[in-house]
């Protein structure tokens, strides 16, 4: 699939209709739209970019963003998105595994204070060497950061038209002149495929809040008055379910969320105080949107989208591929014969064909709505010179069981793991040990009573 498809299935439609809404911006119309991406595009030429060539964008949640991406891929480059919240050194490491020949990143950093729907960006383009595609892939992603195990997740242009074709035909998903307020960062799956690209595609007007807060949100639906959906992870249902009175907003019909299954107390404080539908969707960073409830119908079973085949083998939950998505070592081992490995427990039952997702198979847990690997985090804190043994363990939040080296201080750690891992990923709770327990075989033991055990030795008035 050429570059066409940009024109053909994201930028089309009536140019003076609006499209994107930044807070208290004016809105972008298609034609605004259009001839950003055309001037973008110069400017990746002017930087060396080619069909066929390789380009990473590290920008925040922004205008700048959407108009770097597509003019990418207008110009039928790949794009690998990174995560403005990495650190230096992990978007280091990125760099050196992606190689791309053009990175975009931001003139100033983004500005303190409260988290936002969107940020001021202006875009510093620059070449470096590296290596060009070297295959169909448009997009790439890391699937939860990137050092250690980290995926590489390439994703082509017929991949991506397809996802849209299948949420064309999900119920409950917002149509042609109804509105979006997108929560969910565009650089991860959920908002870029599920939040700006179904609405440039669809043709609904997609509002990112100005600020991530009860009041900022619910200011941003206020703000129009089209039949609008909101669009985040249960992090943001953690924001709005506790409001104590929030205002009556008619044209607000429902929420969707994915990235982690809603507690039950938290579905049922968001229906009743809003008294709309409350959806969910299951997906991946590899195949996008793999099922949903988006009325909320079936809790907690899901209904496959359209076109997209799901099985349960020895009670893990397995999705058609084509091919494998991962573009380096990572992960190769997950795909065979067709099928991809989500690592996800779960069954589908033979009756109505609905999905029940038991939960996580291995290292990788939701914080947030964002996935981390524990086995990535692990890694980075034994790297560290104050650490001689380390085991990470996930419970309310991501907590790490540690050995120091001689001289080494708790203080130390924290301070070191600022640096190197997003706040995201960085341990809640450091709890360290004289001594680590390990198995007959020399194994860390990674169950939590007896870690806890050898904690309370280490301490013992704790």
């Amino acid at each position: 699939m050429g570059p066409e498809w940009v024109d053909e299935v994201l930028l089309r439609g009536p140019g003076g209709e609006p499209c994107l809404f930044f807070g208290a911006d004016a809105p972008v119309t298609r034609d605004g739209l259009r001839r950003l991406v055309r001037e973008r595009q110069a400017a990746l030429g002017a930087a060396g970019l080619r069909r066929g060539g390789s380009a990473a964008i590290r920008l925040a949640p922004s205008l700048e963003l959407v108009v770097q991406l597509l003019a990418c891929w207008r110009t039928g480059a790949r794009a690998a998105l990174l995560d403005h919240r990495l650190t230096p050194f992990e978007a280091d490491r990125a760099l050196e595994r992606l190689a791309p020949q053009v990175v975009v990143t931001a003139e100033h950093p983004v500005p303190g204070g409260p988290p936002r729907g969107h940020y001021p960006q202006r875009a510093v383009v620059a070449a470096r060497p590296g290596r060009p595609a070297g295959g169909p892939h448009a997009l790439v992603q890391l699937s939860s950061g990137s050092t250690g195990p980290a995926k590489v997740i390439g994703r082509t242009a017929a991949d991506l038209v397809a996802e849209l074709d299948r949420y064309a035909r999900i119920d409950g998903v917002p149509r042609a002149g109804e509105r979006m307020v997108s929560l969910a960062s565009p650089v991860h799956v959920l908002g870029l495929v599920g939040g700006l690209l179904h609405c440039l595609h669809a043709g609904v007007r997609l509002a990112f809040p100005e600020r991530v807060t009860a009041r900022g949100v619910l200011d941003a639906v206020a703000a129009g008055p089209e039949p609008t959906t909101l669009l985040g992870v249960p992090f943001h249902l953690e924001l709005l379910g506790w409001h104590p009175d929030p205002p009556r907003l008619p044209q607000l019909t429902g929420m969707t969320t994915g990235g982690e299954p809603v507690r039950a107390e938290l579905h049922e404080a968001f229906v009743d105080r809003y008294g709309v539908r409350l959806g969910c969707m299951y997906g991946m960073t590899e195949v996008g949107v793999i099922a949903t409830d988006l009325h909320g119908a079936h809790r907690p079973e899901l209904t496959p989208v359209p076109g997209l085949g799901v099985r349960a083998v020895d009670g893990e939950l397995l999705v058609a591929a084509a091919r494998s998505p991962y573009l380096d070592g990572a992960g190769a081992e997950r795909w065979a014969d067709g099928w991809l490995r989500t690592r996800d427990g779960g069954s589908v039952d033979a009756a109505t064909g609905r999905v029940l997702v038991r939960g996580r198979l291995d290292s990788q847990v939701s914080v947030g709505g964002l996935k981390v690997d524990l086995t990535e985090v692990e890694h980075t804190v034994l790297a560290l010179p104050e650490v001689e043994s380390a085991v990470v363990l996930h419970g309310s939040v991501i907590e790490a069981y540690l050995v120091l080296a001689p001289g080494g201080t708790a203080a130390r750690v924290e301070e070191q793991l600022a640096g190197r891992l997003a706040a995201y990923k960085r341990p809640r709770l450091l709890h360290v040990l004289g001594q680590m327990p390990r198995t007959a075989t020399g194994k860390p033991v990674r169950e939590r009573s007896a870690l806890a055990a050898a904690v309370a030795v280490a301490d013992p008035g704790r």
